[in-house]
């Protein structure tokens, strides 16, 4: 029985694209389900034009009440049954509390070589740091910021004249192939064998 994947959006969700076209033939799960905290994310229509089914969880009528937004959020997931959640640029960080809910099943990709540059800004931390390479890295999220088991890496060279935009584009590109390759592995592993 195929695994049950809902993924999660603020934006374009390109990561979010590559993710469900991953998932077909003899792939051991299936998108059921796109959530975005903004009306207005590209990645919406998208899902949609793909037939995957959509919903949006605004949080901005929850300024200041995470919990509620979280707890939104949650009934929303708990109606399409996830075996696995994954993050695809979902600009919101996730309290302990709703993260304990869904313990070793949401996956996040992050745009460096983690655990270096955890948060935001990775690129241009890593080319003021002087570093040869960039990459971005999946990971099971944990309560802590960027910092569960990390799942698969892809370093990414920095070049000569590299900037902040040139250096992401290349590891955009990386996570388009690193992110679905970790999710096939992860959803036919044995749940009792995965990292909590």
């Amino acid at each position: 029985m195929s695994k049950r994947v809902a993924i999660l959006i603020s934006g374009g969700g390109s990561n979010m694209l590559t993710l469900v076209r991953s998932m077909t033939g003899d792939h051991p799960a299936r998108p059921v389900l796109v959530v975005s905290n903004t009306p207005d994310a590209g990645g919406l229509a998208k899902a949609a034009d793909m037939g995957v089914p959509t919903a949006i969880v605004d949080h901005r009528p929850f300024r200041g009440d995470r919990v509620a937004f979280e707890q939104a959020l949650h009934e929303t997931l708990i109606a399409a049954r996830p075996d696995i959640i994954c993050l695809a640029g979902f600009m919101r960080i996730l309290t302990p509390g709703f993260v304990a809910r869904w313990q070793g099943r949401i996956l996040n990709i992050h745009p460096a070589l983690l655990p270096k540059y955890r948060g935001l800004n990775t690129h241009a931390r890593a080319i003021e740091a002087g570093d040869d390479a960039a990459g971005c890295s999946v990971h099971l999220v944990t309560a802590e910021l960027d910092d569960g088991p990390v799942l698969g890496q892809t370093p990414v060279p920095i070049l000569p004249g590299d900037t902040s935009d040139t250096l992401a584009a290349r590891v955009l590109s990386a996570e388009h192939r690193l992110y679905p390759a970790v999710l096939r592995q992860f959803a036919a592993a044995d749940p009792a064998s995965r990292p909590a």
